[in-house]
């Protein structure tokens, strides 16, 4: 089996830009909630949740090279957003943004709709969990 092994339970239809579940073995790596801004100056660059979405993905991964790892080492994420609403609407240049950044690999996720996140200018926050094999 390749690392992870995508659970499709018989009969299911297949989910669009995520899987039902992951099976793997590894070290594991636990990255903390990233959000879409800038690392270096702790700064948002954007308001635009598409370009939050891709800066906080941009983060994890900066996060998880440093474990030696890549995107195909998620085997889940969960998705804090601030707004379903804007989330849906902009849900086609989410997916492109999520495509040219992680490749087709779609881990584990959930996605949850939050009053609010700590950092108030913040749009989403994403953590990650990454088992390298």
């Amino acid at each position: 089996m390749t690392l992870p092994g995508i659970l499709q339970p018989e009969g299911w239809p297949r989910p669009s830009g995520y899987s039902n579940g992951v099976v793997t073995h590894g070290r594991q790596v636990f990255i903390a909630g990233q959000v879409g801004w800038n690392p270096l100056s702790g700064r948002f660059e954007s308001e635009s949740l598409p370009e939050q979405v891709a800066q906080a993905l941009r983060n994890v991964l900066a996060v998880l090279a440093r474990a030696d790892g890549r995107p195909e080492h998620i085997a889940r994420m969960t998705w804090y957003l601030t707004s379903r609403a804007e989330y849906l609407e902009h849900l086609e240049a989410i997916g492109a943004a999520y495509r040219d950044i992680m490749g087709k690999h779609f881990p584990a996720m959930t996605a949850v709709e939050v009053t609010a996140l700590v950092e108030a200018r913040a749009k989403v926050e994403i953590e990650a969990t990454a088992v390298m094999p």
